[in-house]
């Protein structure tokens, strides 16, 4: 791992991540673990987000404080990343959602593009890019070209697991785009899934698998 691959070292993140693992946790259990995971990482991942400084009436008198600069994107990947939003938009209720969808061809395992409403100029200052797995990596690579053609300054990759191979094309496709993970696994099986990783996140999420 170089410093552009940020894994968390937070005991709430290790436990949920667990729990997360496990085959026998159900969906409404999974759907919750990932929301609140995807806060714990959202977290880190926006810690140097740049703020300004300005002053409040509190009921006994001012006080000075500091408050968001930038504009900030979500930005999930259809679908699994739709299980990130709700946690993070809830932290930042200010920031854009927009939605990008790519699905992967499970003859090539490369992503294929089926949905974009981005705007033609960019609204926001950054971009998270979510999605929970990160495996092949093509989705990701795919998120984050069409968000620099769109022209976005500074993009983040905000997930949960990551396969070494999907770690590697992201980070070498994009060497300034910093990732924010809990963990990354073993390797990729013959069909593409992470080992031993949880599944498909999108199945166990919403109740498909």
């Amino acid at each position: 791992m170089t410093s552009q691959v940020h894994i968390s070292t937070h005991p709430l993140v290790q436990h949920k991540m667990t729990l997360l693992r496990d085959q026998r946790t159900d969906p409404k259990k999974f759907r919750e673990l990932l929301r609140e995971m995807a806060i714990l990482i959202a977290c880190e991942a926006t810690a140097d987000l740049a703020t300004e400084e300005v002053t409040v009436m509190t009921p006994l008198g001012h006080a000075s404080g500091r408050r968001l600069r930038e504009r900030v994107g979500l930005v999930p990947i259809l679908r699994a990343g739709l299980g990130m939003v709700e946690g993070i938009w809830n932290m930042m209720p200010n920031a854009e959602v927009w939605h990008i969808g790519l699905l992967r061809d499970e003859r090539t395992l490369e992503p294929v593009e089926y949905y974009n409403r981005l705007p033609v100029s960019p609204t926001v200052d950054v971009c998270l890019v979510l999605d929970p797995m990160l495996a092949t990596g093509g989705s990701a690579v795919a998120a984050v070209d069409i968000l620099e053609r769109w022209g976005v300054r500074r993009i983040k990759f905000v997930g949960v697991i990551a396969a070494p191979e999907g770690v590697q094309r992201l980070t070498t496709a994009h060497p300034d785009v910093p990732l924010y993970l809990a963990v990354v696994d073993e390797r990729l099986n013959e069909v593409g899934y992470i080992v031993p990783g949880l599944g498909d996140a999108g199945d166990r999420l919403f109740g498909t698998g």
